[in-house]
């Protein structure tokens, strides 16, 4: 396996095991940046499920202005090392982080309901079951599907001491 093959399988681990909760940074009123912390999901093709109750400003936020950031962040790798700092030596060892810059593109109502489903079959088997169970009829009233098609990925603290690794994704076309 390269480096970064291994870096990016390290990620989605760190994601969906440690890291738990995003920050997301969105464009608000006037071009300002905007950050939540919120429940994201990565895919293995590196694009960011959400699901949020309607009012949330972010899905109307994401509705004027569809570029997103999400960032997951975290402690260093047990086996981090800062051995040769760049420009400041903090006397610290490298975070682990991920960052995912994308386009917010709103699900349907069937998509933002299987999107839920999975999430939340897979979360109650592991025994997190203090978020009501809700119906499809409470999802399509009250909640609102995104998905976030990454455009750029980082990973840093997931290599050799400082190494980052960076990677753009073509759209897909959905026009044929």
């Amino acid at each position: 396996m390269t480096d970064e093959a291994a870096a990016r399988s390290r990620a989605l681990d760190f994601v969906r095991h440690e890291a738990g909760f995003a920050q997301l940074v969105t464009l608000g009123a006037g071009g300002a940046l905007v950050g939540r912390t919120t429940s994201a999901f990565l895919t293995d093709d590196w694009a960011v499920e959400l699901v949020q109750r309607r009012t949330h400003r972010r899905v109307e936020q994401l509705r004027h202005d569809d570029r997103v950031l999400a960032v997951w962040g975290g402690t260093p790798a047990d086996d981090s090392v800062n051995d040769s700092p760049w420009t400041f030596d903090l006397g610290l060892t490298i975070p682990r982080v991920v960052f995912v810059r994308g386009v917010a593109r709103p699900l349907d109502a069937k998509a933002t309901w299987e999107v839920y489903d999975r999430h939340t079959t897979r979360l109650r088997a592991a025994g997190h079951t203090k978020a009501p169970l809700r119906d499809r009829a409470d999802l399509d009233a009250n909640f609102a599907g995104v998905r976030i098609e990454p455009r750029r990925v980082r990973l840093e603290g997931f290599g050799t001491g400082a190494q980052a690794f960076s990677w753009s994704n073509t759209p897909r076309r959905t026009d044929t």
